[in-house]
């Protein structure tokens, strides 16, 4: 487990691995970042009290560089990749190794169940758990089991990920998707099962998803350029929603200036873009989500733009190779 600045979250996710059934021996393997938010102090006082949890340090502090770390320092032939916003059910380590042996996949993961807590939290979970949020691949969504391109987080034979030459480390969103893609090349399966579902709490404000959204958006555009071949239509959906509903809204303003010069207005036209968007904003809204009550359905209308218009923006910034220079000056 990667960890950096996660005080709010990091005891949940560290005692939901201590208490799984699995029988076999285990160890929880925390890869620190420079933090400074009391991190660093909460993880040194759970390590204190059970030897199974070993703190090394990583020093960088990005994902991929602390999931190498962690994984270099471990002794067992399986790794199971966990996040710090993660809650694994106590099942999660017996059923992800059993299927692993069962299908002799280099990678078992699940699905990413969004849960939030507060209103806002609700609203970007039920995005994150529907077809229109974040696209409906069954990592999200749910599906039947069986290979895929990619899955949440992952249980790893640890020689398949040696082989492969471990997480890329230049490509800080986006690595597991990478390291899936590499393990597949070199033919190994990933496999999908929607038995294992680890709970996820989403960010919990709407700054916070803009900035996940559009780092995420940014590694997956460098990651479309770097391997066109490896991607679907769908990862090309939220940028060409964006350039769409951006040049509606500048045909708009252009068919304005028309009718200030008595011109015949057909520019105006271009609102139907950005028009039709929006009803879809609505409709998804009410259709979506309406069972988490009105002030998460109101937060659905600002978080549902959010993702797919951060998300877009990053994925044209990222496609035009300026992934290195936004990182440079953001650490993302």
């Amino acid at each position: 487990m990667p960890v950096l600045n996660e005080a709010t979250h990091v005891r949940a996710a560290v005692e939901s691995l201590l208490v799984q059934d699995y029988q076999g021996p285990f160890e929880v393997t925390l890869a620190l970042g420079p933090s400074i938010d009391g991190t660093t102090e909460l993880v040194a006082e759970m390590a204190a009290v059970d030897s199974r949890i070993r703190v090394v340090a990583n020093e960088v502090g990005s994902t991929p560089a602390g999931l190498n770390i962690a994984i270099l320092a471990s002794q067992y032939a399986v790794v199971i990749r966990v996040d710090a916003h993660s809650v694994l059910p106590p099942d999660y380590a017996r059923v992800a190794v059993e299927t692993l042996e069962r299908t002799g996949a280099a990678n078992v993961g699940g699905i990413m169940d969004a849960r939030g807590i507060s209103s806002f939290e609700r609203a970007v979970a039920r995005a994150y758990g529907t077809r229109i949020g974040l696209g409906g691949t069954p990592h999200h969504v749910g599906g039947a089991e069986g290979a895929a391109d990619t899955v949440y987080l992952g249980c790893f034979r640890t020689e398949s990920i040696l082989n492969v030459g471990l997480f890329d480390e230049g490509v800080k969103r986006g690595q597991d998707w990478d390291l899936n893609r590499r393990l597949r090349e070199a033919g190994g399966t990933v496999w999908f099962t929607p038995k294992l579902r680890v709970l996820y709490r989403p960010r919990p404000t709407l700054a916070q998803l803009a900035r996940q959204m559009l780092s995420t958006g940014l590694w997956r555009g460098e990651l479309a350029r770097r391997y066109p071949a490896a991607n679907g239509l769908r990862y090309f959906v939220p940028p060409a929603m964006v350039l769409a509903v951006a040049l509606g809204l500048l045909l708009g303003l252009g068919g304005l200036v028309q009718g200030a010069l008595g011109a015949a207005p057909w520019l105006l036209l271009g609102l139907i873009v950005p028009a039709g968007y929006l009803l879809i904003v609505v409709g998804a809204t009410l259709i979506v989500a309406r069972p988490d009550g009105f002030r998460a359905s109101v937060h659905f209308l600002v978080v549902l733009p959010c993702i797919h218009f951060c998300w877009g923006v990053g994925f044209v910034l990222g496609y035009l190779k300026l992934t290195s220079n936004i990182t440079a000056h953001t650490g993302r």
